[in-house]
């Protein structure tokens, strides 16, 4: 793409690229490059009016802001004080056992520990260890 982009924008290569088109087929690329033109113009002009309306925007709100007496530091600190939010509560524990004098817990979600898994095949019930 890069020496499509050095033919176009050189003359002298230009010229020798396009020495074998007819003067309509010139006439169509001008045409062509006319409307991509045009559509770019739009575009920026319509970028500018949208920078323009967003600083008229945020001039309108510092004038809100001074007439209330409120400084950006005052927002600032309204951000930092905001209160986090905190995580979900812990589940309680369902089930307790003892082996080798450790305790171990479950809550009755997710994977079973293996020393549940162990006593559930050796006979006992989950019942046997509910809290």
């Amino acid at each position: 793409m890069s020496e499509f982009l050095e033919i176009l924008t050189h003359g002298r290569r230009l010229q020798g690229a396009v020495k074998d088109l007819s003067v309509e087929e010139l006439t169509s690329v001008q045409e062509k490059l006319n409307n991509i033109i045009e559509k770019r113009k739009e575009q920026e002009a319509e970028l500018i009016k949208a920078q323009q309306e967003k600083l008229a925007k945020l001039e309108e709100i510092k004038k809100q802001m001074e007439e209330a007496g409120i400084d950006v530091a005052d927002l600032q600190d309204v951000a930092e004080t905001k209160p986090k939010r905190k995580s979900g509560k812990k589940r309680p524990v369902k089930y307790k056992i003892t082996v080798d004098g450790e305790t171990v817990a479950w809550t009755g979600v997710g994977r079973m520990p293996v020393v549940f898994k162990d006593a559930l095949a050796k006979g006992q019930s989950l019942e046997d260890f509910a809290i």
